[in-house]
């Protein structure tokens, strides 16, 4: 599975540079870690197989004042072969995400 970020700070209206991030699989495992680059992305990861994911944002290391210190978006992975993109849109008091490609 070939996975990519972008986080977008909705308060300054620019990519979020130095977010933490990780990939977890459905036990937990960490199958990747990271941080998003000055445009606010990570790309490039690859993990094997078909199942549950869990991406990792650790907003509260982004955002100095934030109801949500972390925010975690799980996904199913059907197609290993396919393409994964999960944009995070963050304020301090609310995200949102959708299905990207």
């Amino acid at each position: 599975m070939s996975f990519s970020t972008h986080v977008l700070d909705a308060v300054a209206g620019r990519p979020a540079a130095g977010v933490r991030v990780r990939l977890e699989d459905d036990a937990g495992m960490v199958l990747a870690e990271g941080r998003t680059d000055g445009d606010g992305r990570i790309k490039g990861w690859d993990t094997a197989g078909a199942g549950v994911r869990r991406v990792v944002f650790d907003t509260g290391g982004y955002l100095r004042d934030t109801f949500y210190p972390e925010v975690v978006i799980a996904f199913t992975v059907t197609d290993p072969a396919r393409h994964h993109h999960v944009p995070l849109l963050l304020s301090p008091y609310a995200y949102s995400t959708y299905r990207g490609s």
